[in-house]
């Protein structure tokens, strides 16, 4: 496939910050998916939450598909657009790997946890692991992922600027990723990929989960056009496929729009590089303006119904517990943590912070079912 100009370009990659031979069949940036797709972190997202607790059901998505569906959508949304598919399924491949365990819930509470010690944010926690907590390789820790890649697990969001959360500052200092500007398109289609998934099948699970029904999604901008949509095709249609059909409609918006702004868009400013995007004062991926605000409106749909929701909220509360339990369990007593972990502590030794930071990358790898396991072995009750 030919790539656009503004492509990220893997024989004009800078490279890997520990010097390798290329690969004789596999770009830079396919090597990056393959060690992201064969990295602990990444296979210990099949158990840790997406919304709902990884037990809870095995129809709900777990940080691992929703992760798959990202990769699947930046694929698509890449490929239409020219870009470099494999670079921009690799973002999305590691964008969630920073995630601990019970989803935002985990992660809004070792924030508070972590506010003595630098804090916590999930994105930074990502760059952390392939850099550092990796460690199979014989010639480094981590896995050695290309400058483009690594930009843009950093900045699939946006340029980062203010005060840098440790992890990212660490990385940052050895490898100038120039945060102040927007990374690649590639990395872009990612973050919106993120979007496109996570509108969709929270809708999905939320369904099924009973927290809202198909009638009140028939109130909503988008929902309630494509159910109308269905119902004039397939009058009578099983409530199943007609959920199905509805919300593949949807998604289906959603994907579409954002290769139609992002087409215009390119059309309007004719870049001709990668370097190009990155200086741009705002990204060239993005959703239409009417439909981003269509999508505002479901989102806070969601969090009232959804991420809100009472049973949903009396989870949070009971994972919160948990994640408040283990933590200073073991920042008081480190030689809990498993053998392999001892070598990082005695290098911490009189370094509280050192120590913390160490606790928090440890209980941040965490599965839900691990953390439930270890808080009913160590507190004597289950989570």
């Amino acid at each position: 496939m030919i790539l656009a100009p503004f492509a990220c370009q893997p024989d004009a990659s800078r490279g890997r910050l520990h010097p390798e031979r290329m690969s004789t069949f596999r770009s830079p940036f396919q090597r990056d998916r393959d060690r992201i797709i064969h990295s602990s972190a990444f296979r210990r997202l099949k158990h840790k939450t997406q919304v709902f607790v990884e037990h809870e059901g095995d129809y709900y998505r777990t940080r691992l598909t929703h992760t798959i569906e990202v990769a699947q959508v930046a694929r698509t949304i890449a490929g239409a657009l020219g870009l470099n598919t494999d670079l921009a399924e690799a973002v999305a491949l590691a964008h969630d790997l920073g995630h601990p365990p019970f989803g935002h819930t985990g992660e809004d509470a070792l924030a508070v946890l972590m506010e003595p010690y630098g804090g916590f944010d999930h994105n930074a926690q990502a760059l952390r692991i392939v850099t550092r907590l990796e460690r199979h390789y014989a010639d480094f820790d981590g896995l050695n992922l290309t400058w483009e890649t690594l930009e843009g697990i950093a900045k699939h969001n946006g340029p980062v600027t203010g005060e840098l959360p440790y992890a990212l500052a660490e990385v940052n200092a050895e490898w100038d990723l120039e945060l102040h500007t927007h990374a690649g398109a590639e990395a872009q289609v990612a973050a919106v990929a993120d979007d496109v998934a996570y509108n969709h099948h929270d809708l999905h699970d939320g369904l099924r989960a009973g927290l809202f029904t198909e009638a009140d999604l028939r109130e909503l901008p988008v929902t309630g056009p494509a159910f109308d949509e269905v119902d004039r095709i397939y009058p009578g249609l099983d409530p199943m496929r007609r959920r199905h059909e509805a919300l593949r409609r949807v998604f289906g918006l959603m994907v579409e729009d954002v290769i139609s702004v992002a087409q215009n868009r390119i059309a309007g400013s004719n870049p001709q590089s990668a370097g190009e995007i990155r200086a741009m004062d705002g990204p060239i991926i993005r959703f239409s303006k009417p439909l981003f605000q269509n999508l505002k409106a479901i989102r806070s749909f969601l969090f009232v119904h959804m991420y809100r929701a009472p049973s949903v909220i009396v989870e949070r509360q009971r994972v919160t517990a948990v994640v408040n339990d283990l933590f200073p369990r073991f920042l008081e007593t480190p030689a809990l943590l498993p053998e392999e972990w001892q070598a990082d502590v005695a290098a911490a030794a009189g370094d509280h912070t050192a120590l913390a930071r160490i606790v928090l990358d440890y209980v941040a790898g965490m599965t839900d079912r691990f953390a439930l396991q270890e808080h009913e072995r160590l507190c004597g009750r289950p989570g």
